[in-house]
């Protein structure tokens, strides 16, 4: 990374206001520069875009960027505008005047991204019209969609490999956030990539909180849904995933008939309906969007706190692939699923019904079975979830409901050998409520027709609840010991159950929580500060981000993310200078929005120095340190940055491990150091000559906030080192009986 061209990093700081890679991505645009082709898989908001639009920038030309969705060309488009980069689209949503404006453009040299849908690429005019101009490099999104064997795959995405031939010696790249070892040999070989270089950056996203419950009897889905956004998520943005168009439409119209603003979203909408719904989710605040699959690839809204989920996904990747979607800006989120006994049986139904060759069924009951294997699993999720993408991690995550809430499991052997029993001697004909009721003894008109009431085992399962067999069934099915067959769900055993059913296997299942075995988790709040001033300049900073987004027509995020806008409220700068200092804020970007920032910013400044006054100056101070976008108690996240700092995680290692920006990490570092979590010296690690002569000019100073000392010590260290200084000094004492 620290090779990175010169040119390349001044890019990033002039154009996009960072101030560093995160790694990969110098190592990737080092690549790209050089003429290589690459495959870069990278987790959600890992900072994928950058690595094209950076060498776009620094190489002569125009870069082809080929993405499948027109709502993220659009919304990539219009953040690349905001910091001044000459880019633009090539897609169905245009008129025919401004198409040929943008090609006017493209072959006048004067725009340096260009995104096009595949489909549009493959037409012969657009060939014709980028092989008369200079093609700087080819970036192909959301790669993972060429794979026959996958979730997302598009049939237009297998002819890209042409793309060899239409630009060759033009370095290619290949992006994705979801490929396993079997997908990412398949992106290469489809898209023909020339000994690409491969970077994987890793699969974790530690910010998330993977849940899963089981359905139950007493509690229908929606109003599990219900409670756990009323109890976690109250306000938030999210998305809500259902299988069919029908279970679409009934659950956000429930939804909104409680008080949400729930949006329906599937392919059977009318186009300009689905454009409203995506604008409004992307534009408004605490917008939940209640779709099929059909949504969410691409969207780039960084601050959608839950994925839910109301059926299983049919593979990994695609649950990885949805629920990554939540928490884009490294704030807390949730990956929240419920499923039943249902869900397995449709999803096996279809599996043993699909017309798909032999090969592919083979590929597809692969994925299928570490799917429900993922559910029911009693391991810690975020490790099996790992796993299967070939990363190991070597302790449980913490943060997630296997680990919070340790399932139990008890030895299920005798009742799963009557289950299969029950299956074996009715025939192998019945569905799971038939079965049950024959275990349970049910005197029914049915049973007693069909002399299901003579067999030994009728009644032989009274003891146990229906709540528990449908568990037991669900778990043999999931595991593969019995098969689903017909159109109404007959259950039949697999060659897999003969041990089990002859003793030689014991068999330990998950126990079925009730009701009241789920606990709510606590509402993941939203930013909090300690000061009343901080939480008023957030609300203005907010309300002038929105009138100038809807000026602009574009989403709020792509003026400043909420991490910059907490940066200004942290550092409050008074100047343009101080200004470009920001993260998230280039030479555009300042020059543009500079002066009316400081304009919301300054009565606030003004404020805090009248406030400041020596008698005011230590709570001030205080407070202000504590400001996080989390509650000012110790919250989960601020917990996790502990735990992998305690672990011997290097500050810059945990900026990147859980896509944070370094103020955020450095911020709950300061929080843990006011706790008394942590002492100042295993954060700064400087000399002690260095310390003392920080804490010396610290104590001398008689101006409020971290500018004074900054400035004092000539600007050798930075605001986020000063702040732990800050924090050591109003360190909490627990007092007598504490």
């Amino acid at each position: 990374m620290n090779q990175t061209p010169a040119a390349a990093l001044q890019i990033l700081q002039s154009v996009f206001g960072y101030h560093a890679f995160r790694d990969p991505q110098g190592e990737v645009i080092d690549t790209l520069m050089a003429g290589r082709d690459a495959l870069v898989i990278m987790p959600t908001g890992g900072g994928k875009s950058l690595c094209y639009q950076v060498p776009a920038l620094a190489l002569p030309g125009t870069a082809i960027v080929v993405s499948p969705l027109i709502a993220l060309m659009q919304d990539q488009v219009a953040a690349l505008r905001q910091a001044g980069v000459a880019a633009a689209f090539l897609n169905s949503t245009q008129t025919a005047e401004q198409a040929r404006a943008v090609q006017a453009q493209v072959r006048a040299g004067t725009i340096k991204l260009l995104y096009v849908a595949p489909e549009r690429l493959l037409l012969p005019a657009t060939q014709s019209l980028l092989q008369a101009v200079r093609i700087s490099l080819v970036a192909i999104d959301e790669a993972h969609c060429v794979s026959q064997w996958g979730h997302d795959f598009r049939p237009e995405y297998i002819r890209l490999g042409e793309l060899a031939l239409l630009f060759p010696g033009v370095p290619r790249m290949a992006l994705t956030a979801t490929a396993d070892e079997t997908t990412r040999t398949e992106i290469i070989h489809r898209l023909a990539l020339n000994d690409p270089c491969r970077f994987i950056s890793g699969f974790d996203r530690p910010n998330i909180y993977y849940a899963i419950e089981q359905s139950h009897g007493s509690i229908g889905a929606r109003e599990q849904l219900l409670r756990f956004i009323q109890g976690s998520h109250a306000g938030d943005a999210g998305i809500v995933y259902c299988l069919s168009r029908k279970k679409v439409e009934e659950i956000a119209e429930w939804l909104s008939a409680q008080g949400l603003t729930a949006l329906p979203y599937h392919a059977g909408l009318p186009a300009a309906l689905r454009e409203r719904t995506l604008r409004r989710f992307l534009d408004e605040d605490a917008v939940i969007v209640v779709a099929t699959i059909a949504f969410g690839m691409g969207i780039d809204k960084p601050d959608v706190r839950f994925v839910a989920h109301l059926n299983l996904p049919k593979s990994i990747e695609a649950y990885y692939q949805e629920t990554g979607r939540a928490g884009r800006d490294g704030g807390p989120a949730d990956a929240w699923m419920r499923f039943g006994l249902g869900d397995v049986i449709m999803l096996r139904q279809m599996m043993s019904e699909s017309m798909a060759d032999e090969a592919i069924k083979r590929i597809e009951q692969h994925k299928l079975d570490a799917m429900l294997g993922f559910t029911e699993s009693t391991q810690c999720r975020r490790q099996t979830l790992l796993g299967y993408f070939g990363e190991e991690r070597a302790e449980p995550c913490g943060h997630c409901d296997n680990c919070i809430n340790p399932p139990h499991t008890w030895d299920a052997t005798i009742p799963a050998q009557q289950a299969l029993s029950c299956v074996h001697r009715t025939g192998q004909r019945f569905g799971v409520s038939y079965l049950i009721d024959v275990l349970r003894g049910k005197v029914d008109t049915r049973i007693r027709q069909l002399g299901h009431d003579q067999l030994g085992l009728f009644g032989l399962g009274a003891s146990l609840s229906i709540t528990t067999w449908r568990g037991i069934y669900r778990q043999l099915i999931a595991r593969g010991y019995l098969l689903v067959q017909g159109e109404h769900g007959a259950l039949a055993l697999a060659e897999s159950c003969r041990p089990l059913l002859q003793g030689r296997h014991t068999l330990w299942l998950r126990t079925e929580p009730t009701a009241k075995d789920r606990p709510v988790r606590p509402a993941r709040s939203r930013v909090q500060f300690a000061h009343p001033d901080d939480q008023a300049l957030w609300e203005a900073l907010r309300a002038w981000r929105k009138n100038l987004a809807s000026q602009h027509g574009v989403p709020p995020f792509t003026i400043f993310h909420d991490a910059t806008l907490l940066d200004l409220i942290d550092a409050r700068p008074r100047s343009l200078a101080e200004l470009a200092q920001i993260s998230g804020i280039g030479a555009h970007k300042r020059d543009a929005y500079g002066v009316a920032v400081l304009a919301v910013l300054a009565p606030f400044t003004h404020s805090a120095q009248g406030q400041n006054q020596p008698g005011h100056r230590q709570d001030r101070q205080s407070e202000h340190i504590k400001k996080t976008p989390v509650p000012t108690a110790r919250s989960e996240t601020v917990e996790q940055t502990h735990i992998l700092f305690k672990s011997g995680m290097h500050i810059d290692a945990i900026v990147q491990h859980r896509g944070l920006t370094p103020t955020t990490v450095y911020t709950h570092l300061a929080e843990l150091i006011t706790q008394g979590a942590l002492t100042l010296r295993e954060v700064v690690e400087l000399p002690e000559a260095e310390i003392a002569r920080i804490q010396t000019l610290m104590h001398a100073q008689t101006e409020p906030g971290t500018k004074p000392l900054f400035e004092a010590l000539g600007g050798q260290y930075s605001y986020d080192v000063l702040r732990c200084f800050q924090a050591a000094r109003h360190l909490k004492t627990p007092s007598k009986g504490e």
